[in-house]
């Protein structure tokens, strides 16, 4: 499960999450006018412009760390959320609004544990998969990063919408059904039940534009039908507003119903050993994924035995040819300096055995300083475990505030 979402926040003060100190934002012009030496009157005529308002953009991601990350977590998810995070702050100057990111990027640690699963290798997991978020381009000092379940709002959410929610509506939900039947009559209740989970994560952060697959767009669509439950039955009439107001928070809704932003294309990295099936972290073939921490010679022994077709050339989006379109995919995203038609000019008279070779040495030239950084990473444990602690504090303090409302608005006696 790979979860996204963005939340807009409207001030006009900007907060630090952690030391909770306030950051006054003023236009480009301004700030130079501030640092400047020159000791110009300011007079009427050159009067500053008035500051501008902030909008923040904040963004929660998470993946699950049950096994290794392999490629298609990380060109999928991961690469995007390093993209989110240096995009630069927009500025609308008629309207005097600069809109800038919040980006936090969890382990669904909480997540990882609806299936059958080794203690041991759970915590391994977790903290590797931190350590690449890392390794991959997340940065402490842009980004927060944290452990799921190191924020204990996200179960006691989930509880607290799960007491709400109709047992019908998750009997729909298609992925319960499907890896149902795989796990037999040991499926547990979590499995079950984990799409409330899913919601909590995303309600917590005030989100009102979800980036997701279209694999999630069920559990999206849950998400916002138990908004609208929970505003019905809490977040109406003069006793709510009385509960709220003598809690000194706002009577506004406690919940923003979530909207769906599909994730672009050209993320969606398939299966080695089948092109119409995604890769997967819990195919038991471990020759269907290229794991980000493949050492060169493997990553060329999958790829040299990956699946392919007996037709002439290579190709894009043909239909009989899904294996073709998935590893021209997978070669054009780990060279994204380079366009299709440049790679379509390259590769079309080309045999699989000679394409093959290309596409592994693009895959281990591309992973080689992801990997490089991720063993300097967890070569400092030190570094990791502060990291952690720091982006859990930052989420905390959103998360929160967003489980107090929630509380007082079901009639819960919150402590002071």
């Amino acid at each position: 499960m790979a979860l996204v979402l963005a939340a807009a926040v409207r001030n006009v003060r900007a907060f630090s999450l952690v030391q909770k100190q306030p950051v006054r934002v003023e236009s480009t012009n301004l700030m130079r006018l501030y640092c400047s030496s020159s000791s110009t009157e300011i007079t009427p005529e050159t009067e500053a412009p008035p500051a501008l308002k902030v909008r923040t953009n904040r963004i929660l991601s998470g993946v699950q760390p049950t096994g290794s990350l392999h490629l298609g977590n990380y060109l999928g998810a991961i690469r995007q959320w390093v993209d989110f995070q240096n995009a630069p702050n927009v500025v609308d100057e008629e309207e005097g609004i600069e809109y800038q990111n919040e980006n936090l990027f969890c382990v669904v640690d909480l997540h990882a544990i609806t299936a059958p699963h080794d203690p041991k290798e759970l915590s391994e997991s977790t903290l590797a998969s931190a350590a690449l978020y890392l390794a991959a381009g997340i940065d402490p000092e842009k980004s927060k990063v944290f452990v799921q379940s190191h924020v204990a709002a996200h179960s006691e959410l989930a509880w607290l919408l799960s007491c709400i929610t109709p047992m019908n509506w998750l009997e729909r939900m298609i992925q319960f059904k499907d890896k149902a039947k795989k796990q037999g009559e040991s499926v547990g209740t979590g499995l079950f039940t984990y799409p409330v989970l899913m919601a909590a994560d995303i309600l917590l952060y005030q989100a009102n534009k979800v980036p997701v697959g279209e694999d999630q767009r069920q559990h999206l669509e849950l998400a916002r039908d138990v908004v609208r439950r929970f505003n019905d039955l809490f977040g109406k009439g003069n006793a709510f507003r009385k509960r709220m107001k003598a809690a000194g928070l706002s009577s506004r809704p406690v919940f923003i119903e979530p909207e769906a932003m599909i994730l672009k294309e050209g993320a969606r990295i398939m299966s080695l050993t089948d092109g119409t099936n995604k890769m997967s972290k819990s195919d038991a073939n471990d020759a269907s994924r290229i794991n980000v921490l493949d050492p060169p010679e493997l990553i060329r022994e999958k790829i040299k035995k990956c699946k392919t077709d007996a037709f002439q050339g290579i190709e894009w989006d043909n239909p009989e040819r899904p294996e073709a379109t998935n590893l021209l995919n997978i070669y054009a995203a780990v060279q994204p300096e380079r366009t299709r038609q440049d790679i379509s000019e390259e590769v079309q008279g080309l045999s699989w055995g000679e394409f093959k070779p290309l596409l592994a040495d693009a895959i281990v030239a591309h992973l080689e300083p992801i990997q490089t950084r991720y063993a300097e990473v967890r070569a400092d444990d030190e570094y990791l475990v502060s990291v952690l602690k720091d982006g859990a504090n930052a989420a905390n303090d959103i998360a929160s505030r967003t489980l107090r409302a929630t509380r007082v608005a079901m009639g819960f006696v919150v402590p002071e």
